[in-house]
């Protein structure tokens, strides 16, 4: 490896450790690899080697099937069986045999070592591409104490990168709601994981029923809504490093789906008047301070700031039936973006800015589908009997949604092209998930 670094801070824990990472000179070329967002077509995933990584034996056999992991489940990427790989590796230093991985059918090779020191991990990777003969990528990271599966999701983030071009979205994690015992008696927590439905942790203890928790742009606080028993609906927001909770405001009647601005300090939310109709407000985190920014005879809810935090999508009723409009954030006049038959709800702007996700109600079939924020070129990516609560990857390439197939509900993750959809362990029944921000 060579000594020339450029540094980043990577907070490898909840109670805020740290990692470096040190970038190696990489060849410009990369091995591109092209993603259709629609469904028409084929699509073949790239297939690529990953041997354990070298080093302390466990480490790399525990890394490397995280990573595999990761790279499998986004679809774009098929990881070679070993039991095919014909070269052995002794050295993350040794250029490969290009012949005997083009045998095998590999475009990509990863290549990494992993070993424990000073109380900490270290590991580095290259990445080559096999037909290009040539490095595309190498790096080294460090990590303090035994967060082995932690590197591994920013190891994934690194060679995801370098085979794509774009940021990934492993080194995140979610917030749901946990759902266990009988239907009619549900109790419902707080619960906190990993993107990958590992390291599940409890936020709340289920005496209090819970909804529509939502990351802050700081990935270390949510806003939530509490429903006290025997009280009325409340706004809470939570440190998710410390547990510790502060009550933003208490609302009679009905609140709903409070949302972060980009920026964190402002959350969008709708409040129901004294005349029975619910309009959208925005309440200045830290004055608590709310100012109403619709005042129609109409229902307005679910409403989310664009990734700059100069509009709000948001349903509404007042044409008549359940659509989604677009309005600046100060409020004023707003426009109709959704325009098919059924009811369109749950709107949520994609972080690149360039769509909305939404749930659609037609049919006797929930969806969950996307358009662009001028309401051009609706598709839908799945449908079920119940299927709602959309929320984007940090990276915009994959939507992260629940939906009931017979018993209670579970959280589904499907590519922003419709493909690989796929359920998400998590450890009973689960819903509403908001995703983080990258961590790193």
């Amino acid at each position: 490896m060579t000594d020339r670094r450029l540094t980043r801070r990577h907070a490898l824990s909840l109670m805020g450790s740290a990692a470096c990472a040190a970038l190696i000179p990489l060849s410009q070329a990369r091995a591109a690899l092209e993603v259709p967002i629609d469904q028409s077509g084929p699509f073949q995933p790239m297939p690529i080697a990953i041997p354990d990584f070298l080093g302390d034996a466990q480490l790399g056999s525990q890394i490397r099937g995280v990573i595999a992991n990761n790279l499998t489940r986004c679809g774009y990427f098929q990881i070679l069986s070993p039991a095919s790989y014909i070269e052995k590796f002794s050295s993350t230093e040794t250029q490969p045999n290009f012949q005997s991985w083009r045998v095998i059918n590999a475009q990509a090779l990863v290549v990494g070592s992993v070993g424990q020191g000073g109380g900490g991990l270290t590991a580095q990777f290259r990445v080559w591409d096999i037909f290009a003969q040539k490095q595309v990528e190498g790096r080294q990271f460090t990590a303090p104490g035994g967060n082995w599966r932690r590197l591994a999701h920013i190891l994934s983030d690194a060679i995801y990168e370098a085979l794509i071009g774009e940021k990934g979205y492993f080194d995140s994690r979610l917030v749901f709601v946990d759902e266990s015992g009988p239907k009619n008696k549900r109790v419902k927590r707080l619960a906190v994981m990993d993107q990958d439905g590992a390291n599940v942790r409890a936020l709340t203890g289920g005496g209090e029923l819970v909804l529509t928790p939502r990351f802050s742009p700081n990935n270390r606080e949510i806003s939530f809504m509490q429903y006290a028993t025997g009280g009325d609906p409340r706004v809470l927001q939570m440190n998710i490093e410390t547990g510790g909770a502060a009550i933003l405001g208490n609302f009679p009647g009905m609140t709903f789906s409070p949302r972060y601005s980009p920026d964190g300090r402002r959350l969008v939310m709708s409040l129901l008047n004294n005349d029975g109709n619910s309009n959208l407000s925005i309440m200045d985190v830290a004055s608590k301070q709310i100012s109403r920014v619709t005042n129609d005879a109409a229902i307005d809810t679910g409403g989310c700031f664009s990734p700059d935090g100069s509009r709000i999508v948001f349903e509404s009723d007042r044409g008549g039936g359940q659509q989604l409009y677009v309005m600046s954030a100060s409020g004023g006049g707003a426009q109709r973006i959704s325009f098919g038959q059924g009811r369109y709800s749950t709107p949520v702007w994609s972080p690149k800015g360039d769509l909305i996700a939404f749930t659609k109600q037609a049919g006797g079939q929930f969806s969950i589908g996307v358009m662009t924020p001028e309401g051009q070129r609706e598709r839908i990516l799945t449908s079920s009997f119940h299927a709602e609560g959309p929320t984007w990857s940090p990276n915009g390439r994959v939507i992260m949604f629940f939906k009931d197939v017979g018993g209670g509900p579970k959280i589904y993750t499907i590519d922003v092209s419709g493909r690989f959809e796929q359920v998400l362990p998590t450890p009973g029944f689960a819903s509403d998930p908001s995703w983080s921000g990258l961590l790193s």
